[in-house]
């Protein structure tokens, strides 16, 4: 599902239940999420937002249903053309979507998640998009991995969030604009995993920018206070994106939530030990 990321949008519904969240830049130095639930489905989500270019490729691997309020018809047209079962606000006569009073708009829309799942349990599960490993999968000495207590991302001058490990939880701890980043069950956002990648920025459809998805470019994967440095690889749309080690090997993930930060060149990823 597209999450809406503007300041009106937050806090938004049930992060913590997701088991990946990508971060993207979109128009204005804004990001958006592009977020995934599987294992544990909510009764509700949101806010939803509409999709961008790049959403086509970061959905299209996972199969299922893509959830979003609309979008340029260019933008709507690229994600219909994808085998996802898409659930449009925009076209919704299934009851599905509503506005809450709540809220402000556009910033309102909510999808009744699980509801929309039992109506499509046809669907086959996605397949894996990682490699997974033990609670600690960064320990081995051939990773070189630094201990790392706080990640600093910047996208643009409007976005910088950062990441702090809390080793009392065994989590990392989300911040926005060096405020602590809270969903609205009143929960600190978390994460297990935060996979950071270096991406490219295609400027081709105007001040709407384009992630490129399909490629490869620098990547870090923290874990458990720790930080290995890598490389990202995805080969199609439809592709997994794989992450490699400096030494060559698979970087695994730890069980639990990950969080995909979808860092532009032009921004900036520091590591503090």
């Amino acid at each position: 599902m597209k999450i809406d990321n503007h300041e009106e949008a937050r806090p938004q519904i049930a992060l913590n239940r997701s088991d990946i969240a990508f971060e993207e830049l979109v128009e204005g130095g804004l990001t958006r999420y592009l977020v995934v639930w599987q294992s544990d489905v909510p009764e509700s989500v949101g806010p939803v937002r509409s999709v961008r270019p790049m959403d086509p490729d970061i959905a299209s691997p996972f199969g299922g249903i893509m959830a979003y309020s609309g979008g340029q018809e260019q933008f709507v047209e690229m994600m219909m053309a994808t085998p996802l079962v898409n659930l449009v606000f925009d076209f919704d006569d299934t009851g599905l979507f509503e506005r809450v009073d709540e809220r402000p708009g556009p910033h309102d829309v909510i999808l009744a998640a699980a509801e929309a799942v039992s109506r499509n349990v046809s669907l086959a599960p996605p397949p894996v998009q990682f490699s997974y490993g033990t609670a600690d999968p960064l320990a081995a000495p051939a990773l070189a991995a630094t201990p790392t207590s706080r990640i600093d991302l910047v996208f643009s001058e409007s976005r910088f969030p950062s990441w702090d490990w809390d080793a009392a939880s065994g989590v990392w701890l989300r911040s926005q604009e060096g405020a602590p980043d809270f969903e609205a069950s009143g929960d600190r956002v978390r994460a297990t995993n935060v996979v950071t990648m270096r991406v490219g920025i295609d400027w081709s459809y105007g001040e709407v920018p384009r992630t490129v998805m399909v490629g490869s470019g620098e990547a870090w994967v923290s874990v458990a206070g720790k930080t290995v440095h890598g490389t990202w690889t995805k080969d199609a749309a439809a592709a997994p994106i794989v992450l490699t080690a400096d030494d060559g090997s698979r970087i695994r993930l730890a069980p639990g939530n990950t969080w995909v930060e979808l860092v532009p060149d032009d921004g900036s990823a520091t590591f503090v030990p």
